[in-house]
């Protein structure tokens, strides 16, 4: 039976993989994101390789008007969308106080207030189908003090711990996958060109394996995802790991 799927930063890096990936597996595809000309080429990719629906939706998710558009395809009962998939995001240099405050309330807002929006949106039809998967993309940065990116990613795995508890005996599944250092362009997005993030090459991933990972790991009802044996070790250390320590280990990389 063929699925649909809504991918939000769909244009490129994970959301980009994750639409390959999907569409791979048999899943007509909703694409969400700011770029038009990214999010078209993908589409005709995903066409020809696949033969799959797909249906782009350009949006900035932090404009009211063109979430509201987002939330209301998520919601519409007579196209549903069986798994959501939410990846929009962007990164902010650590230091706090010298970063606007305007740009870090987008960045909780894009982080928290977006994926909550939609989420509230997926729920009543996925309850009421009695099934539905909901990814929510995290980090390890969730288990490591890393200024405001830790926190903002804190809250997302601790909700998806809580709605998967919640809604799984009801047959709906929510994951928060949390990849460590992954090879996209968010770094370049950054600023950063690659190779001078300060990160240890054997601490990189590479996004397909993330996906396959969190797919598999979604599939499996898991709440959170920790792609590859070493950030789960990573992540299982930091729990020993005295304040000071920790807050070393989250002042790596940008």
């Amino acid at each position: 039976m063929t699925t649909t799927s809504l991918i939000t930063g769909a244009s490129s890096g994970l959301g980009a993989e994750f639409a390959r990936q999907l569409a791979a597996r048999c899943s007509d595809l909703v694409l969400v994101a700011r770029d038009r000309e990214a999010l078209a080429a993908l589409a005709a990719e995903l066409r020809r390789a696949h033969g799959r629906e797909v249906e782009v939706l350009v949006a900035d998710l932090l404009e009211p008007s063109e979430l509201d558009a987002v939330v209301a395809r998520i919601a519409d009962a007579e196209h549903p969308i069986e798994l959501l998939v939410n990846n929009a995001g962007i990164g902010l240099p650590l230091a706090f106080e010298a970063n606007d405050v305007d740009a870090e309330v987008r960045h909780g807002r894009l982080h928290n207030e977006v994926p909550l929006r939609l989420m509230h949106a997926a729920l009543p039809g996925m309850l009421e189908r009695g099934s539905g998967r909901i990814i929510n993309v995290a980090s390890v940065a969730a288990f490591i003090p890393r200024s405001t990116y830790g926190a903002v990613k804190s809250w997302v795995v601790n909700f998806s711990r809580w709605a998967n508890g919640y809604y799984g005996p009801r047959g709906v599944t929510v994951t928060a996958v949390c990849p460590g250092y992954t090879h996209t362009n968010f770094h370049e997005r950054l600023g950063l060109p690659p190779g001078q993030e300060g990160v240890p090459g054997w601490m990189w991933l590479d996004a397909p394996r993330v996906v396959r990972e969190g797919l598999r790991d979604a599939a499996r009802g898991t709440a959170v995802s920790i792609p590859s044996k070493r950030y789960k070790t990573l992540v299982g250390l930091t729990k020993f790991a005295p304040a000071g320590l920790a807050a070393k280990i989250g002042a790596r990389g940008r």
